[in-house]
This record gives C-alpha cells, structure tokens and sequence, in this order.
C-alpha cells in the first residue's frame, strides 16, 4: 500500500480497511481495500464485505499448495454473493520464493480460466507486479471505460521480469 516491504507487519486479525488511490490515465480512482486475510475463524464477517465489493483480489502463496486450493471456495463465496457483478482476480503471491514453488504459473493460469477470473502472480516482498495488479483491478471496474464488458477469462496475465525489479526492499512496493 505505501511502495514499501514492513518485515515486521503483524497479520490481520479480523478485517483491516485501506483506501489506495489510483492515478490512471483520464481519472483518478479511489480503491477501499479489506482485507480479511483469509482466517477461518472470521469468515462469518465476510459475506458483508463482500456484498457490496465491486472487486476482489484472491490470493494464495505460491510456496503453499492448500491456500491455493482454498482459492476455489473464496471465488466461490465471492460469486455467491455478487454473481458476475464484481471483478476477481486471483493472485500468485511469493515469487521470490521460487525455489519452494509448490504451484506452478500454468496451474493459477488455468484455475482463473476454470472460474472466469483474471490472473496474475506477484511478490510483495520485492514489488513485482504489485502497481499492476491494482491498476488491472482499477481498469475493470464497472463503470471505467478502458473496459466495458470485459470478458475476465481472456484478460493476459501480466509477467514482469523479475530481474528487472529492484533487489532493494526499501525501493520496492508491497501490499
């Protein structure tokens, strides 16, 4: 959220709101962001926030083959409560943990076409994809005109080279 890695953050217990501003290309774009982490023992909290959500960002570590199984219920809760009026997009995080990959690109790939959904992978650790991500979810919300109608299940997954990103994490975004 602020361009930068905290190796100290402390995990969200519960719900955790943020407001992101988008600068895009004609308008500015003000994204409020819950973040509800996940944890089992909140998901009764949920389907309010999802509910009147216009986007949902749906993510699972790369490194840990049951969060990316757990995906599908997520999407499917978020379906169930909004249809197919609300953008999903489900995110690869860790990247620069390749070296423990336990899911590979093609299987995020392919799991975001089964369901309709845009796909991306990203670290938040180094900032690979990160200003991506939010300006792809910006771009398909109802109501932009960069895209009308789109289609999510044939949006391009967005790859940087990582040897392209700053090794830096004080010069690197996060989320």
């Amino acid at each position: 959220m602020y361009d930068t890695f905290d190796n100290n953050y402390q995990a969200t217990i519960g719900i955790d709101f943020l407001s992101k501003t988008m600068y895009l290309e004609d308008r500015t774009v003000r994204l409020q962001l819950w973040d509800t982490a996940g944890q089992e023992r909140f998901r009764s909290l949920i389907p309010s926030y999802i509910r009147d959500s216009s986007g949902a960002i749906v993510v699972y570590d790369i490194t840990n083959r049951a969060s990316f199984l757990n995906t599908s219920k997520w999407i499917e809760d978020v379906r169930s409560e909004r249809g197919n009026d609300v953008v999903i997009i489900l995110v690869g995080n860790k990247t620069d943990l390749a070296d423990r990959r336990q899911v590979s690109m093609e299987e995020g790939e392919e799991k975001a076409k089964e369901n309709g959904v845009m796909f991306i992978e990203t670290s938040a650790k180094m900032g690979t994809n990160i200003k991506g991500l939010f300006r792809q979810l910006a771009q398909a919300l109802p109501g932009q005109d960069e895209a009308p109608n789109v289609d999510m299940a044939t949006q391009p997954t967005v790859q940087l080279d990582p040897s392209s990103v700053s090794s830096d994490p004080k010069k690197s975004c996060s989320c």
